[in-house]
């Protein structure tokens, strides 16, 4: 195994359809092996951060770190984690793109920014090397969900500052797969989805879990069953859901396909180092690719494997813009079990469920927006969508969920039924009571993107005492 960095894969390399993986050594090997070659990365791509970006001479030089102290995995701790913050920070005072880029500006192939859902856009800068690994590393995680070149695949995604569309496609056309760009968002779009989907027939589809069921949605209200499209594979970044246990199974029953997740960040791409296998559910963490670690939100220290924690990323094979030891902002559970696939990498079982911002204190608990969609997507009579409203009554909070009713024409004895079995399952699962408000089928308004699930009031009302 050669360990030049930055590695220079084949272009021209593609396995055999029947094999399982994309690079058998690598992706089975005994993970203290594989500890090895990734603190062999690590060391270089510190290293070369530290030569070349007047960001990390800053950062580091502040906290007292040097490359020289990285003298086993274990010392990556010694390096002060970075915030998206940061990086806005960096932009204003060295506009346009802030001191990391790490490579010659001809050398840089293609300017994104993330997504700006929690804020502020930040710029991703990518060189043309950067970008063709980015595309050998998602057509890895892309083969392990079981795409071939013989499948067509369908981004029903944008293709504007969202990276998730772009590395879906990159992905796909590495391995040689036909790619449907389709997008998202426009007026009319997922109808016109309907339309292309019965026409290509495309096997593979790639977009959000919400845009998902509400693509099978409107084909119902076109006349057509969802499963006709031929869909084997569903994957999905973006928002939680996939990973979802109702959720989840809602996409089978409409689909009749594998379910793969997988995401992390814009600013880590090649992001699809958190992506799944058709043998299970939940996501692989592919740790020669971007090396992760959960961390405690409060003290940053390392959470051992069973617990929750915020995935802190460190790209590492990226020349240009490398991020290392990027706090997420999101919520995970990691565990290092077995998979039926063979991979020997530990795993996020349950996805990504939720931001620590998007979590909310109700009466001392905290509430995850993925603990009510497990509860509303497994009430049959639901159609699955949902709002969650924060709100403070006298000094005490209250949570109310809104949900649709399946049948409008339900008789009142049966919506009073749905609406008491929607409050007991809520309180046994977050552990308050919560107040359960119904609604019309189509009444709470849809997403082609990612779905806002909840409103806070209590930031907009003045205080009790005031």
């Amino acid at each position: 195994m050669s360990h030049q960095w930055p590695p220079i894969y084949d272009p021209t390399y593609v396995p055999s359809n029947n094999t399982e993986y994309w690079n058998e050594e690598i992706e089975t090997m005994d993970p203290g092996e594989r500890e090895k070659l990734i603190a062999i990365k690590l060391k270089n791509q510190v290293e070369w951060a530290y030569e070349y970006s007047g960001f990390y001479q800053k950062v580091w030089g502040e906290a007292g770190f040097d490359p020289s102290q990285l003298k086993t995995i274990d010392d990556i701790k010694r390096i002060p984690i970075i915030t998206k913050e940061d990086l806005r920070k960096d932009l204003i005072e060295n506009p346009p793109f802030g001191s990391n880029i790490c490579d010659r500006w001809d050398n840089i192939l293609r300017v994104h920014g993330s997504s700006g859902t929690t804020g502020i856009p930040t710029v991703i800068a990518i060189s043309n090397d950067d970008w063709k690994r980015i595309g050998e590393a998602h057509a890895r995680v892309e083969w392990g969900a079981g795409i071939r070149p013989s499948d067509t695949v369908f981004i029903a995604s944008p293709f504007s500052l969202y990276m998730g569309s772009w590395g879906m496609l990159v992905g796909a056309e590495r391995i040689g797969a036909k790619c449907f760009p389709f997008g998202a968002g426009a007026p009319g779009q997922t109808r016109m989805a309907v339309r292309w989907c019965q026409k290509v027939k495309p096997s593979v589809f790639y977009g959000t879990p919400s845009f998902a069921l509400y693509l099978a949605e409107t084909a119902r209200e076109e006349g057509v069953e969802p499963k006709e499209f031929g869909f084997k594979i569903l994957m999905f970044s973006g928002e939680p859901g996939a990973s979802i246990t109702s959720t989840r199974q809602a996409l089978i029953n409409n689909y009749d396909a594998v379910i793969i997740d997988s995401g992390s960040t814009g600013e880590m791409t090649p992001w699809m180092s958190n992506g799944g296998c058709r043998h299970s559910t939940g996501m692989h963490l592919w740790q020669d690719m971007v090396f992760t670690q959960l961390v405690d939100p409060i003290t940053t220290e390392v959470c051992p494997y069973g617990t929750e924690g915020v995935p802190v990323y460190t790209h590492l094979e990226r020349t240009s813009q490398p991020l290392i030891r990027f706090w997420s902002g999101d919520l995970a559970l990691w565990r290092d079990d077995p998979c039926s696939c063979g991979r020997t990498y530990p795993s996020l079982p349950y996805g990504i469920y939720g931001r620590v911002d998007d979590m909310v204190t109700v009466r001392g608990e905290n509430v995850y927006p993925s603990a009510v969609e497990n509860v509303v997507r497994s009430i049959s009579n639901l159609t699955g969508e949902f709002r969650m409203i924060v709100s403070r009554e006298r000094a005490m909070d209250e949570l109310t969920v809104l949900a649709e009713v399946m049948d409008s024409n339900y008789s009142q004895e049966k919506i009073i039924k749905i609406k008491n079995e929607l409050e007991l399952n809520l309180s046994t699962t977050l552990g308050i009571r919560a107040n359960a408000q119904l609604k019309s089928p189509g009444e709470l308004e849809r997403t082609q993107f990612k779905a806002q699930r909840v409103i806070d009031e209590r930031d907009l009302q003045k205080s009790p005492d005031d």
